[in-house]
């Protein structure tokens, strides 16, 4: 009983231990665009998109969270990728938006940080957040929250291999065409009966003197979002690439070594 005792101690305390061991991993990510008209390359580029989900992130500078996930931000001595950011800061052709690295723990997708990455220029005194250009017609938002060229979120997590996940929007402004119609008093006049009639005869609505409206079109400017939304199984110690015909990441994933 007594030889049982130490054995059963030792069995309890290997979790904590293999805790206490759990693996880390160094990330260091560059990201940059390519100074290029959207607008003329192959792809097909919507004006509308559905919005990203920031709920579950948050942006690097919240230490606290950093500190929850397991997460730290690392120092400059720290970084890998200086050699890929000076050849595309000497490129005429690339603009680097973002370079970060931090190191985290060996973690689910359920438990891994997801940061929140805003970075380039801020619209904000021209667009709102929406995308709408602040005029008359669409006045600036009280708040006046910053708008950036990049905005996205990236997690890094382990689910049997390595992940990669990405969702990252490039701003840029673009110009849309509006269709809408235009109606003299008259004609407001003449369509405000033809409603009272539709709601009073329902089945057999007249539609009296109604003259056809041509719809006319016209262009405004707007912020426009283009997205990279990737997902890349990755093996530690390798650089690997994700790009889209506008913007590219460089990532770096390193075991952490003691």
């Amino acid at each position: 009983m007594k030889k049982f005792i130490p054995l059963l101690m030792m069995l309890l305390l290997i979790p904590t231990f293999a805790q206490a061991q759990k693996r880390e991993f160094d990330i260091e990510v560059l990201i940059f665009k390519r100074s290029i008209d959207p607008e003329k390359t192959a792809e097909s580029w919507p004006n509308e998109l559905q919005k990203i989900d920031f709920s579950s992130s948050q942006p690097f500078s919240n230490a606290h969270y950093r500190h929850k996930k397991g997460a730290q931000m690392l120092s400059y001595d720290h970084y890998k990728l200086l050699k890929e950011r000076d050849v595309l800061k000497r490129h005429a052709g690339f603009e680097v938006l973002f370079h970060k690295a931090w190191r985290q723990v060996d973690h689910s997708k359920a438990y891994s940080p997801k940061f929140h990455i805003q970075a380039g220029k801020d619209f904000s005194k021209t667009f709102n957040a929406d995308g709408s250009k602040i005029s008359a017609d669409h006045p600036a938002s009280s708040k006046h929250a910053p708008v950036y060229e990049l905005d996205g979120t990236i997690q890094v997590y382990v689910q049997h291999y390595l992940f990669a996940e990405t969702q990252l929007n490039l701003h840029e402004p673009s110009v849309r065409s509006i269709t809408f119609t235009e109606k003299s008093p008259d004609e407001l006049k003449q369509s405000e009966n033809f409603a009272v009639l539709a709601d009073t005869e329902s089945d057999n609505v007249q539609a009296g003197n109604l003259q056809q409206v041509s719809p006319k079109k016209v262009e405004e400017t707007f912020l426009k979002s283009y997205r990279m939304d990737q997902k890349r199984r990755m093996r530690s110690g390798e650089t690997h690439y994700l790009d889209n015909p506008l913007m590219g990441m460089i990532i770096q994933v390193r075991k952490v070594t003691h």
